[in-house]
């Protein structure tokens, strides 16, 4: 299959696909390639599964292995990835995306889910990179996804045009104080809190090895 990475998926992500871009909004990418496979059956071979780049397009890519390991532990950008608007995609890219509902688990996502929007909460309050707002609205975005992936089995990317738009666009603007961000965001866990022993969906981990199984064989020629 060569003797190179191959890209199979690259997706638009950040503010450009949640519908919040302005003027001086970058453009944020994610994508996941393929390792040949003859590569790790060398002496000197060191597995790297993650590739990052960083200018006026910013690109965090996941080779595939790494990228359903993640996925499988309900990582929320990963699975956003699986979501979000298609820029780029060969055969392996669309059969990857058709394994959305086999790896994620309510539990790992909801405790993944949780534990990055207080991370983001926590920069929020600290004023990290006196950019609050990027990361209130990340905030109150990751855990509105979590309710609607434990209620529905999927989520929104373009979350201006959800219920929460109204939200994140006041909080863009500046237009509400740390004490209603909080509440808001505190309203959208205990939602998802209490969807969780409602949400009945299982992952199909055989799916997800049978799929890496086709791949890492195709990927040996």
């Amino acid at each position: 299959m060569g003797t190179q990475e191959q890209t199979i998926l690259k997706v638009l992500v950040g503010s450009q696909a949640h519908g919040l871009a302005g003027p001086e909004s970058d453009a944020d990418y994610r994508g996941v390639f393929v390792i040949p496979t003859t590569w790790m059956f060398r002496l000197d071979f060191t597995y790297k599964g993650l590739r990052w780049t960083e200018g006026q397009e910013d690109e965090t890519s996941w080779e595939v292995a790494r990228f359903l390991s993640l996925a499988t532990h309900g990582h929320p950008l990963v699975l956003e990835t699986f979501l979000a608007p298609v820029l780029t995609a060969d055969d392996w890219g669309r059969a990857l995306l058709t394994l959305f509902p086999s790896v994620w688990a309510p539990q790992s996502s909801y405790e993944a889910f949780v534990s990055y929007a207080l991370n983001q909460r926590k920069k929020f309050l600290e004023k990290k990179d006196g950019r609050p707002g990027k990361y209130a609205m990340a905030y109150l975005r990751v855990l509105f996804n979590l309710r609607e992936l434990l209620e529905t089995g999927s989520f929104t990317v373009r979350t201006v045009d959800t219920s929460l738009g109204e939200t994140l666009r006041q909080v863009k603007a500046d237009a509400l104080t740390t004490g209603q961000i909080i509440d808001a965001g505190e309203r959208l866990l205990q939602d998802a809190t209490r969807q969780l022993p409602r949400c009945t969906h299982k992952p199909d981990l055989d799916a997800v090895n049978a799929f890496l199984v086709r791949l890492r064989t195709a990927f040996l020629a």
